[in-house]
């Protein structure tokens, strides 16, 4: 894996950590790669329990590298046959595969979480914040429209006058203002280490119900409630009576950790 983006797996965790610290991890084409090449191993990999996303140095990311902004092939891969027609797109990859990486994926933030940072942040499930996190959806202010999924993962998380309004303006929201409106889960003065604390103890639970619990709610938060309904139903008949489902019982019951299997299915492409 690239150091632009280093990956450590520990007792079922994943800590995935932007290091392009020079430039507050500012996405370059490299950068592209290694974030898409990070979430498309993790989401193979059924040992993996839980994910968590930080940035070293200053901030979690600035944004889009501006040395690439005004390229003709940064802006010629749009058109690209290889890279468009196809969703989600080269440049949506980033933002929106976390959402299809079949385990809880949590990021912790601090410092700026501009432009395409901040769409990398909404892809995950849970997003824990520094008190000096500042976040912009900043495509504004360069002509632009949210294009790396920011446009799908925005409107699940704040009001759509309020999503229309910070893509409207690009202006900046602190870490306050970001907890009440919905943009982040919560505050933390070590975001890092609560986010891992959080995956290690989701990492104790059964992880195809973690996992399951996480597709049904994905899946059915647009749909009409009885689609929901039968969802919920055809995914608890995959849990009852496994063994990973049993194990968790005989757990509980004789108060002592769990052992469990990894999942049988690597990724959601498997359940649909």
């Amino acid at each position: 894996m690239s150091e632009l983006v280093q990956i450590s797996i520990e007792d079922h965790v994943a800590h995935v950590v932007l290091n392009r610290p020079d430039k507050m991890n500012a996405l370059s084409p490299a950068m592209f790669e290694a974030i898409i090449a990070a979430a498309s191993s993790l989401k193979q990999n059924r040992e993996v329990r839980a994910v968590v996303i930080s940035g070293n140095g200053r901030g979690f990311c600035a944004g889009l590298d501006l040395a690439n902004f005004s390229s003709p092939d940064f802006i010629n891969a749009f058109f690209d046959g290889e890279k468009a027609g196809f969703w989600p797109n080269y440049y949506q990859q980033p933002g929106y595969l976390w959402k299809q990486v079949p385990v809880p994926v949590i990021c912790a933030l601090h410092g700026v979480v501009f432009g395409g940072g901040i769409q990398i942040a909404l892809g995950a499930d849970i997003r824990i914040a520094a008190p000096d996190t500042r976040m912009s959806v900043m495509e504004i202010k360069w002509g632009l429209i949210p294009d790396m999924s920011g446009s799908q993962t925005l409107r699940d998380l704040v009001r759509l006058d309020v999503a229309k309004e910070l893509t409207f303006t690009g202006r900046i929201v602190e870490a306050e203002e970001a907890a009440r409106i919905g943009l982040i889960t919560r505050i933390s003065e070590d975001p890092v280490a609560d986010a891992m604390a959080m995956a290690r103890e989701i990492a104790g639970r059964n992880p195809e119900a973690v996992s399951l619990a996480k597709y049904l709610l994905e899946h059915s938060r647009h749909g009409a409630a009885l689609e929901g309904l039968e969802l919920e139903e055809e995914l608890q008949k995959k849990l009852l009576g496994s063994a990973n489902q049993i194990e968790a019982v005989q757990a509980g019951m004789t108060k002592r950790s769990a052992q469990f299997q990894a999942r049988r299915f690597t990724d959601y492409d498997e359940l649909s």
